[in-house]
């Protein structure tokens, strides 16, 4: 017997919230895993790998691009798609530059917008549509 606080595990919602938490971590790890010392400036494996030379910008993109075709597979629409997308490309293109890309990297935080993107979607989506209210009467 299942416990009632519990949903079943075809639950949609539940499916979509786990993809959000997934998703979340992936950037998280990206994006803002370590602490740069004396600063409060955070960097991920985005920054770290970017560093390798010829291809560390490659490997971080297609992990940025994976970000979004999960998006896409949770039915986010085009437009903010567009706007990941958009995000990731900055990143990529930016990111080659030597220096200048790596510290670029570390301010942009392409995976972070993307997830606040992903998050704002889903949360305006999930919202139960509100009924007008009437006016009380004395």
């Amino acid at each position: 017997m299942a416990l009632p606080s519990q949903p079943p595990p075809h639950d949609p919602q539940l499916r979509t919230h786990q993809e959000r938490e997934r998703l979340a971590k992936l950037a998280y790890w990206l994006d803002d895993r370590f602490r740069i010392p004396g600063t409060n400036w955070r960097i991920g494996a985005d920054g770290l790998v970017g560093l390798i030379p010829g291809v560390g910008d490659g490997i971080t993109t297609a992990v940025s691009a994976y970000l979004v075709l999960e998006a896409q597979r949770l039915g986010i629409p085009k437009a903010v798609l567009l706007r990941m997308i958009w995000n990731v490309a900055i990143d990529g293109l930016v990111g080659t530059v030597p220096v200048v890309g790596d510290l670029f990297d570390i301010r942009w935080k392409a995976n972070r917008k993307n997830i606040r993107l992903l998050n704002e979607h889903l949360a305006k989506v999930s919202e139960p549509e509100q009924s007008p209210t009437l006016p009380k009467t004395l």
